[in-house]
């Protein structure tokens, strides 16, 4: 039963899909709730499913944490970003506008899929803006602080990492990082600077980390790991 979608009561739509590099059955949440199933070729169909069934709980208390993490539009109250204040308002029609530091979303309906798309679509564009603004200046600050050095640095809305660093020291920082408190925006920055001197995650890296945090930083991670790149 290789790529097969099925429906599952109480659970949802279940992708199985059959790897070759898979050595174990594997569950995963995707954000729209659903669940993807990687398996090895020599484990059978009935032993997936029988698998899937007896992590039942877990899967439910998984979707039920991605509901609560999730963005609220709420009208009375809007929300706060880093430089404006967003308002979530009535209208015929999904739309935006902007008056100084004040965003105003428009929304045929609250309710709707295609209206909650279109905030998180505009929620985006707002992150992307203020990463910009905010991240490569800050990452200037922390490395002359702390004496480290690197290349250029670029800011993506990737799903998978808070940041990365590569072998020749260019940093990629995501913009979904600006929803959250500064002191983890500052934790992730560090965390990638420090990779421009350590290019693994072993104790050395970590010593450092713990040296510039305040010996924060697994704590730090921790907090950061409450978060998902994917919820606005």
């Amino acid at each position: 039963m290789p790529n097969q979608v099925v429906q599952l009561k109480h659970i949802g739509q279940v992708t199985f899909s059959k790897n070759s590099r898979s050595k174990n059955i594997k569950l995963s949440i995707k954000p729209d709730k659903s669940i993807l199933v990687s398996y090895p070729f020599y484990v059978s169909s009935k032993e997936v499913v029988n698998f899937v069934l007896k992590n039942e709980a877990w899967i439910l208390e998984q979707q039920s944490r991605l509901d609560a993490r999730k963005t609220k539009i709420d009208p009375e109250a809007g929300m706060k970003t880093k430089l404006y204040q967003v308002q979530f308002l009535k209208s015929d029609a999904n739309r935006v506008s902007r008056k100084g530091k004040v965003i105003r979303i428009m929304l045929a309906d609250f309710d709707s899929d295609q209206s909650k798309a279109f905030a998180e679509k505009c929620l985006t564009e707002i992150y992307r803006f203020e990463a910009k603004q905010i991240l490569p200046g800050r990452l200037a600050e922390l490395a002359k602080q702390h004496g480290f050095q690197y290349n250029k640095v670029t800011i993506r809305d990737n799903r998978r990492n808070w940041g990365s660093c590569s072998s020749a020291n260019n940093i990629s920082l995501n913009l979904q990082m600006m929803k959250l408190p500064d002191a983890l925006i500052d934790y992730i920055l560090l965390h990638e600077l420090v990779h421009t001197e350590v290019k693994n995650h072993g104790p050395k890296f970590w010593q450092r980390l713990d040296e510039i945090t305040g010996h924060r930083a697994k704590e730090l991670a921790g907090q950061v790991r409450k978060f998902s790149t994917y919820i606005l």
